[in-house]
């Protein structure tokens, strides 16, 4: 007797393919929360994107960054920034770095809008914190490898993750709570509180940040 060909199960698709789904599926309703918002503030759903990015990021970007993180084409992230200006939701600077380069950064407006978004998006925090702390916990570290694999890949953005700084020291501690270490604070870091977006970030070594997205 054929067992694959008796099993009621041989239809069920990967477990990876199962992975995939759920995680496509859950980014769908976000995508949906998020555009009606857009929709009910008169944007697009680049522009909220352009919006979301800026909102972290006070000091400026350059315009090829946005696009970058987007996965659009400059032309596309230049057509968002020209509406966002007309809003006066956004405001072009000269760069930090480069006084003859242009930055682009959120007005006060623009700021509050993106605030706006987040408290309308507090849906998805609170089904998060529904979960049992320890369920939590363990999803996060998940996804944090899942993002380290596509970002050794070179399939994920740019991101200011404390793995990714060079002020992390990964595994350093024999507490299994707080393994790691914050050289700019100097404090065991729980993995629990890794961040994925740090204004205080500086980009380390790519070897360092390879080897450190094993070592979480």
């Amino acid at each position: 007797m054929d067992n694959d060909q008796a099993s009621p199960w041989r239809d069920t698709p990967a477990r990876s393919e199962r992975v995939i789904s759920a995680i496509s599926r859950i980014a769908s309703v976000l995508r949906t929360g998020a555009w009606q918002f857009a929709t009910a503030e008169g944007l697009n759903p680049t522009q909220l994107d352009v919006l979301e990015i800026l909102h972290g990021r006070r000091e400026g970007v350059r315009l090829s960054w946005v696009a970058q993180q987007l996965g659009v084409t400059t032309a596309t992230a230049s057509d968002s920034v020209t509406s966002l200006s007309s809003k006066g939701l956004l405001e072009k600077v000269k760069a930090a770095d480069d006084g003859r380069a242009v930055a682009l950064k959120l007005t006060l407006a623009g700021h509050q809008l993106a605030q706006r978004l987040t408290t309308a998006m507090q849906f998805a925090s609170v089904a998060v914190e529904g979960l049992p702390e320890s369920a939590q916990n363990e999803l996060f570290s998940t996804l944090l490898a899942l993002i380290g694999q596509l970002q050794r890949a070179e399939r994920f953005p740019e991101i200011r993750a404390c793995v990714s700084c060079k002020y992390f020291a990964a595994g350093v501690h024999a507490d299994s709570a707080a393994p790691h270490h914050c050289r700019l604070v100097d404090a065991a870091l729980p993995k629990a509180l890794l961040r994925l977006d740090c204004p205080e970030h500086i980009a380390a070594d790519e070897l360092v940040v390879s080897r450190n997205w094993l070592d979480i």
